[in-house]
Parts: structure tokens; sequence; C-alpha cells
């Protein structure tokens, strides 16, 4: 073959080879447009804007995992979040957006993110792949991915690797949820990222995250088949009921999950199933705490009054259980 055909041939196939998945984002759930709907009952909510700490060093988009789809590479990014000096290793905490599993941006948590940093712990904020782009249970294996990869790279980080915590607010809050309760559950795994290592979490924060798909509570909820959790799901619980169940951490729990920290808003449908979580949890001698904070809207974590309470509950919570 001729230089010329084979020059003709590179620039045919290069942008298959060096393809990346082009993902349409659904940017409806962010810290405005969720402002702009609370004023009216809270005229009095401050957003919470990204901290300028000194002692925190952060990184941008760092790249954990890479898929390998039909139409191309799709990276998967985080944020990293940790104190300057670090004079021994320390936990880590991965957190997780929320958004109906179809909408919201890693950059949400970065103010937690970087507080958790200043108090002695690698934050990493993740993204992962929402519902429109994959189904369930893709975003569960895409986060497992993320902490095997914190395991992977933990001597770069200056990790202790047998203390690492998952935060989540509302869809991300049920996601944490479902990685603890599946803690050593291979059909959770996935099969993209360090699979020779851990995805096992020692903690979990659920900031207002579902527990419980199939409580009557969540379900007595009016739907259409444009609702999230339909969406995520591929199907209504008259459908699929089983796959609902499936993406409840309440079924799943058993002796290998870590301690809870469950932080409910007033908005008694985010809690449905909390009660009998705790008790399952408390059966088999796993803390599982709770704190209801009166009169809070779903998102509290994103605004002021909650947000420096919340960020307390939580330090405590991960010093006792990881420190």
């Amino acid at each position: 073959m001729t230089h010329y055909k084979l020059i003709v041939l590179f620039f045919a196939i290069a942008p298959n080879l060096f393809a990346q998945v082009v993902i349409h984002k659904d940017t409806s759930y962010t810290v405005w447009s969720t402002r702009q709907k609370l004023l009216k009952q809270y005229p009095n909510i401050v957003p919470v804007k990204p901290f300028q700490l000194s002692d925190v060093k952060e990184e941008y988009d760092v790249i954990y995992s890479t898929l390998e789809t039909s139409t191309g590479k799709r990276e998967l990014h985080a944020d990293l979040f940790y104190p300057k000096a670090i004079k021994e290793n320390i936990p880590a905490v991965v957190l997780i957006h929320g958004g109906g599993w179809r909408t919201g941006d890693k950059s949400m948590n970065t103010p937690l993110a970087q507080q958790l940093a200043s108090k002695g712990y690698v934050a990493m904020s993740v993204e992962y792949q929402l519902s429109t782009e994959e189904k369930y249970p893709a975003a569960v294996f895409n986060i497992k991915a993320a902490i095997r990869w914190l395991r992977a790279n933990a001597k770069k980080y200056h990790i202790d690797d047998k203390h690492i915590a998952v935060i989540g607010g509302s869809a991300g809050g049920q996601l944490a949820s479902l990685i603890g309760a599946t803690n050593s559950d291979k059909n959770f795994e996935g099969s993209h990222g360090h699979k020779n290592f851990s995805s096992d979490v020692q903690a979990v924060v659920d900031l207002d995250g579902l527990l419980d798909f199939t409580h009557p509570d969540n379900l007595n909820v009016k739907r259409d088949k444009n609702s999230a959790d339909v969406v995520w799901l591929a199907g209504s619980y008259d459908s699929i009921p089983e796959k609902w169940k499936s993406a409840s951490a309440l079924y799943h729990v058993d002796k290998n999950a870590p301690p809870f920290l469950v932080i409910n808003s007033s908005q008694k449908r985010f809690s449905a199933g909390y009660q009998p979580m705790v008790e399952k949890l408390k059966s088999l001698n796993i803390e599982a705490e709770v704190i209801e904070l009166k009169n809070a809207p779903h998102s509290y974590w994103l605004f002021h009054p909650w947000f420096d309470p919340m960020t307390n509950s939580i330090v405590t919570f991960l010093d006792h259980t990881l420190k």
C-alpha cells in the first residue's frame, strides 16, 4: 500500500479511533433553579458557594474510569479535594450528587467536599451515568468503580484504604445507601475499573435519599411515564416490581453493611423506608443514626441555614466511624 493510501486510510478511520461519546445533559436541576422554587416558602435561604481554603488542594475532572461503548469511549470524571499537608494516611469520602438520576452535576458537591477536606479527608465528588445515558444499575457500577479507583490510588493521595465512606443527597443518597448495603455483593460490581480492588465502604451518609422504592409513602406519589424513577428503572412499579425492590437499599442489608447516618428533611416522601432500615441495621448490631431537620426542604444541603449544622453532623459521624 502506498504512503498516500495509508494517509487516506488513517484520516478515514481516525474519527472512530479517537471518538468520544457525546452526552446530552439535562441541566434542569441546579442550585439556582432549586432556590427559585423554594424562595416563596423559604425567603431567607442562601445558596452555599464554593470556599477559598488555603489548606485544601483541588484537582478537577480527573478520569477515574473509561468505558467502551458502541459509540466510542466514555470517560467518567471526578473532582478531588484533600489537605495540602498530610502527615499520615487519612480516610476518604466519595460524594454523589442528586437530581432524580437524570440531572445534576458533581460541582454541586464542591462546598461540602472542600469542608470535608479541611477536616482531614480526601473527598472525591463523582460524575456518573444519568438516565438520559444509561439506566439502573449503571450508576451503581460507576460509583463502585470510583471507590476502587481511590483504593488503587491510595498511595498517591495518602488514603487510608480501610476507611472509605460514601455520601449523597436525594438520588445521590439513594445510590450511597444502595452502594453501602451491597458491600461484597458481586452482582453490583460492574465490569470496569480496577477490578482487583474492593468497592466496600465503611460508612454511609444518606441526605434525604430513598431507602425503599416500594414503601407506600413513595408508591402513593402520582407518576407518569416521564417520572424520574420510572425512567431510571425503565418501567413502573406495577410492571417491574422486582427491579424497584432491587434498587432499594433496605432489601440488601446484611452483616456486611457499614454504619449509616440518615439526615432527613421535613419532606416525608424522601424518608420512606428509613425506620425499617434502622431497625434492620440495629438488629445486626450495625450503627444507625437518624437526624431529622424540622422545616427543612428537600435539597437542604445546598443552602444556608442548613449547610453548617449538616456538615458538623457529618464530620462528627465520620470522625467516629472512620477515625
